[in-house]
C-alpha cells in the first residue's frame, strides 16, 4: 500500500514550484529542529530509518497540512513517545514547532 508521502504520478496537487531557495531555514526554530534531529541521531536515541518512517507513517491530512520541518518536528515527538525518551501526551498544549522560535 502506499503512503501519502508517494505521490508520483498522482493528479491534483498543482505546479511544483521550483524556484531556487537560498535560505535552507526560513525560521530559526526550523534549524533548532535539524539540531535537535542530528543530537538525538547522534546519540542513538533513534536512526534515519525509523525517522523517515515517522515521517512517512503520518495520517494523510496531518501530512499534506503541515511544513516540511514541521514534520521533521512532530516525527521527532513521536520518535521520543515510542523511545520512552517522552511520555505520551507530554508535550500537548506547547503550542508545535513555532513556539521553539524563543
Amino acid at each position: 500500500m502506499a503512503r501519502i508521502n508517494d505521490v508520483g504520478g498522482t493528479q491534483g496537487f498543482g505546479p511544483i514550484d521550483t524556484t531556487d531557495d537560498a535560505e535552507p531555514f526560513h525560521a530559526d526554530w526550523e534549524a533548532r529542529v535539524v539540531g535537535l534531529f542530528n543530537a538525538l541521531r547522534g546519540q542513538g536515541i533513534f536512526n534515519t530509518n525509523e525517522f523517515r518512517d515517522a515521517i512517512e507513517s503520518m495520517p494523510p491530512r496531518q501530512y499534506l497540512s503541515t511544513s516540511y520541518y514541521e514534520r521533521w518536528f512532530l516525527a521527532i515527538c513521536v520518535l521520543l513517545e515510542r523511545k520512552g525518551v517522552l511520555t505520551p501526551g507530554e508535550l500537548e498544549g506547547l503550542g508545535g514547532p513555532g513556539g521553539l522560535d524563543g
